[in-house]
């Protein structure tokens, strides 16, 4: 079995059900969910003028390899009305994979850990509260020792 954590988030519609439907379907297709964060609400990270996310962490046990889990990622994405219109931009549900395992993968398609990671508050929030002590297999630092280091001033608040 793998261990993937994910995030989930998204800042359109009812968005708290967003992440509800999210969790449910990515438990109905890519695996079991064995530990959920709070939900947090954040302002948004990269492209500011928009309405403020709300974030989940999930840990996923799954029988997928990476490649085949960020498919199960993106069919629920789409199928939760997911439109990739503008990088950064408001979404109704985003899904990524901050780590698989303790693989590093640089693909075309998947970079793990997510690159952007330690740069993020609102991801670290989420992760830190049911992975705090697992260590990025890049950096060499505990996710709790990441948030710690984080220099991202937004602020992050559980919902």
């Amino acid at each position: 079995m793998n261990v993937a954590y994910l995030l989930t988030g998204g800042n359109i519609g009812n968005r708290l059900q967003q992440l509800s439907d999210a969790k449910d379907a990515i438990a109905e297709n890519c695996g079991v969910i064995s530990n959920a964060s709070a939900v947090y609400e954040t302002e948004a990270w990269g492209l500011k003028d928009q309405e403020k996310f709300l974030n989940q962490a999930l840990e996923l046990q799954t029988s997928l390899d990476a490649a085949k889990l960020l498919q199960c990622i993106l069919n629920v994405e789409q199928t939760l009305g997911r439109k990739r219109q503008m990088k950064y931009g408001p979404r109704t549900i985003d899904i990524d994979i901050l780590l698989f395992n303790n693989d590093i993968i640089q693909t075309e398609d998947l970079i793990v850990p997510h690159p952007e990671l330690p740069n993020r508050r609102f991801a670290l929030e989420c992760l830190a509260q049911i992975a705090a002590g697992i260590v990025h297999p890049v950096l060499h630092k505990s996710i709790a020792q990441l948030l710690t280091e984080c220099t991202d001033t937004l602020k992050v608040y559980k919902f």
